[in-house]
């Protein structure tokens, strides 16, 4: 893909469900996340094995991403991204209210985000699944790399669907070159299905070998463009090197 081309990527099958995760107040990032992968997770598994083997719904890949530490008190721990047929509906009362397992006691009450993925830059094959010998198999986890992850906020006034056409042509072109020029190898953007009724209108990943590389990406990362939608005081971005993976 180049600057000029404005053909439209077309998004990945299905809908991918985003969780962001927040630590309830007292708890710390350590237990959440020991919680969350050794109480929650294998039964989120066990749930999706059980409703597919009856016909149901059910999620075919399942990866949790965990955020480096923040000084924020308004963001996030980690993400749990669960990739189903169609879009999950918003649920009467949020995930957690009240607490079914250990996990949800340490974390705050969430609701699903629905998105569709584009996979601008693949890059997959840098990021090896590795089953666990010694215990179950799944949820494993897998690091080495630098993960940067920006919740895109758009202004009130915004024309989003010239900011998502902007985005998924122009603006991923950019963004591809650069990531590449700089030895990064994956770039993922989800974006809202409902983007009128969610905080974000999408959320961008990239990958890299290391921090040296993601820093040169955003010195050497020029404008396009993309600033006129956007709305920085509601964006945030997070950075990660350790993902858990609990449905390959």
């Amino acid at each position: 893909m180049t600057d000029t081309d404005h053909t439209l990527p077309e998004p990945g099958p299905g809908a991918k469900m985003m969780f962001l995760i927040r630590r309830r107040a007292g708890a710390s990032r350590e237990e959440l996340i020991a919680h969350w992968f050794a109480n929650h997770m294998p039964g989120v598994i066990a749930a999706q094995e059980k409703a597919a083997a009856g016909g149901h719904a059910h999620a075919w890949r399942y990866v949790a991403t965990l955020f480096d530490p923040q000084d924020r008190a308004d963001t996030w721990d980690g993400v749990a991204q669960l990739w189903f047929d169609a879009p999950m509906g918003r649920p009467a009362a949020p995930f957690g209210e009240p607490p079914r397992d250990s996990f949800q006691e340490k974390a705050e009450p969430y609701v699903p985000w629905g998105t569709r993925e584009y996979v601008i830059v693949d890059g997959s094959d840098r990021l090896p699944v590795e089953p666990l010998t010694l215990n179950a198999p799944f949820p494993t986890t897998r690091s080495g790399f630098c993960k940067a992850v920006t919740l895109v906020a758009a202004r009130p006034d915004a024309d989003l669907a010239a900011m998502t056409d902007h985005w998924l042509t122009v603006h991923a072109a950019n963004v591809a070159a650069t990531l590449e020029a700089v030895g990064g190898f994956r770039y993922v953007v989800s974006l809202s299905i409902d983007p009128e009724n969610e905080p974000w209108v999408g959320m961008a990943e990239l990958y890299f070998p290391d921090d040296a590389a993601m820093g040169a990406f955003w010195e050497r990362l020029e404008s396009d463009g993309m600033e006129q939608w956007l709305d920085p005081s509601a964006m945030r971005l997070l950075t990660a090197g350790t993902e858990m993976i609990g449905i390959p």
